[in-house]
């Protein structure tokens, strides 16, 4: 005779539809995964529609500017190399004293170009925020009076520093890369005289 299966308890009966609705909200962000484009244009009047709500409003000045930075640092991830050699570098000149060098020909080990952030997740990540940032924007605890200029020309300065830190680092990544894709081309058309293809006079 089979014993009666136990009560579920409401914390289980919680847990359980807890993890119910986690798989369906991950179906779903698998089945988008593909869309790209559509992804991107639905966060982009998510992003809209949140400004608007910003000027009409007036307010929120805070929100908005919190919302930026998060969404300067998602992208400068997005930027940057998940291996970055330069690093590396630095570590093979403190460990052996002398200079390392990238990996300069076919036989070598290379490392193809793997982002720190990948798109989905940078997707994924600032669509959350904007949403977040929206849902803020109703609340007026939130609305902390601020000079909203000195914001804008604050993130504006933030933006052009950490760009160019960014772009200065992945400055010999990028030239690595162009070295190695010329690398791999035939070099044959290389041995054709100029002169034969001058015109000549007379």
């Amino acid at each position: 005779m089979d014993s009666p299966e136990p009560e579920q308890t409401p914390f289980a009966a919680v847990t359980a539809q807890t993890s119910r609705l986690q798989r369906r909200y991950q179906a779903l962000l698998d089945s988008s995964t593909p869309y790209v484009a559509y992804r991107w244009l639905g966060t982009l009047a998510l992003l809209i529609i949140f400004f608007i709500r910003i000027l009409f409003a007036q307010g929120w000045y805070i929100v908005a500017y919190s919302l930026g930075i998060y969404l300067l640092n998602l992208f400068l991830a997005f930027l940057q190399p998940k291996f970055n050699p330069s690093n590396e570098l630095e570590d093979n000149e403190m460990e052996d004293g002398a200079a390392g060098t990238l990996p300069t020909k076919n036989d070598e080990e290379f490392r193809p170009f793997i982002r720190r952030l990948p798109e989905f997740n940078f997707w994924h990540s600032a669509t959350r925020a904007i949403c977040f940032g929206f849902l803020a924007t109703w609340f007026s605890i939130f609305d902390i009076p601020v000079f909203w200029p000195i914001l804008v020309v604050y993130w504006l300065i933030l933006f052009t520093l950490t760009s160019e830190a960014a772009l200065f680092d992945n400055k010999n990544i990028f030239a690595e890369i162009i070295h190695l894709i010329s690398e791999e081309t035939d070099t044959t058309h290389d041995q054709i005289p100029l002169r034969s293809f001058y015109l000549r006079e007379g």
